[in-house]
């Protein structure tokens, strides 16, 4: 038996030892299953795929370069933001896409090309919509009622994977802590509806403030969250509105596309509505009613279906470009 034993072991060696001198077949094989570094990564794609590749790569980039585009103030969508331009690295996109061993998929590497004129530098200017060249669109829900349907939303909002922005009015968000952090949590954007819902162009100065300031400071202490945008309670603002809130640091954001949900319209004439008007850029206003909730997953697939993507408001309003990831 021990001299069974032995001869399997001394078999084992001799063909650990035969393996390691192998110069055929078997040694290739164990070759290609270590890392390999980049240069030999590169010699297992053909000269003439390599060829191809970088033509097909610069033939692509000349149509995705693209300069940038600066803010600007239109005479009927008042502050337009600016969109960064964007530059794609050849050599770098080459190197790439070549170290993944396939030319099936190529692997864009890219700069952006900031824009030289951003909201920022257009002064106190109400925001209807975003860039038109950005292929993005955003679902302002402003909530100041409606809390039964807020839940419905959101997991309609979580099944599509889209995250928007939720302006709330101060007084709503001071009775419901709850509900909004339970809308914080899944990921949205919140921001800020004024206090009372007033019409704000009725207000004095000093009231106007404290119904923009009180809930800004309301999202800062309950929620921890840093106020960016400023919707004025049903689209009434006048230019002092817009000044207040710039000089609290806030944006003055209205609509592109309104469902006018609060009139309850069926569903599917919403979906036909968003479907027929959506463009790159819009803002789509609604509330959480019975008519938006139910027509919620059939207006992401009409957004969708028009190859746009969605995006918050901060991200839509963004210079920031919407990047490709592979060209196939």
């Amino acid at each position: 038996m021990r001299t069974d034993k032995a001869a399997v072991v001394l078999a084992c060696m001799a063909i650990v030892v035969g393996i390691g001198s192998t110069v055929g077949p078997v040694k290739d094989m164990l070759q290609a299953m270590k890392p390999q570094p980049a240069a030999a990564v590169w010699g297992m794609v053909p000269k003439a795929e390599k060829k191809n590749l970088r033509a097909s790569i610069e033939n692509e980039a000349a149509k995705l370069n693209a300069a940038p585009v600066d803010a600007v103030v239109d005479r009927v969508w008042k502050a337009i933001p600016g969109y960064n331009g964007m530059e794609v690295d050849v050599e770098a996109t080459y190197r790439e896409t070549l170290l993944r061993g396939s030319t099936d998929a190529i692997q864009w590497v890219t700069r952006q090309i900031p824009a030289k004129i951003t909201l920022d530098d257009l002064g106190a200017q109400p925001i209807y919509r975003g860039n038109p060249a950005k292929p993005m669109v955003s679902l302002m829900i402003n909530v100041a009622w409606g809390n039964e349907y807020i839940v419905p939303m959101l997991d309609v909002l979580d099944q599509e994977k889209v995250k928007a922005t939720f302006f709330l009015d101060g007084s709503w968000l001071s009775k419901n802590k709850a509900l909004a952090e339970e809308i914080q949590k899944r990921g949205h954007e919140l921001e800020n509806h004024a206090y009372t819902h007033p019409n704000m162009s009725t207000l004095s100065k000093a009231r106007a403030t404290a119904e923009i300031s009180k809930t800004q400071k309301l999202l800062k202490d309950s929620l921890g969250v840093e106020n960016r945008w400023f919707a004025p309670p049903s689209g009434d603002f006048d230019q002092e509105t817009v000044e207040i809130a710039a000089s609290l640091g806030l944006k003055t954001v209205l609509w592109t596309l309104d469902t006018v949900d609060w009139t309850h319209p069926s569903p599917s004439s919403i979906v036909a509505k968003i479907g027929s008007k959506v463009e790159p850029g819009s803002l789509i206003l609604m509330h959480p009613t019975r008519s938006s909730s139910v027509a919620l997953k059939g207006m992401i697939d009409a957004i969708r279906a028009k190859g746009l993507t969605l995006g918050t408001v901060s991200e839509t309003l963004s210079p920031e470009r919407v990047l490709p990831v592979k060209v196939e």
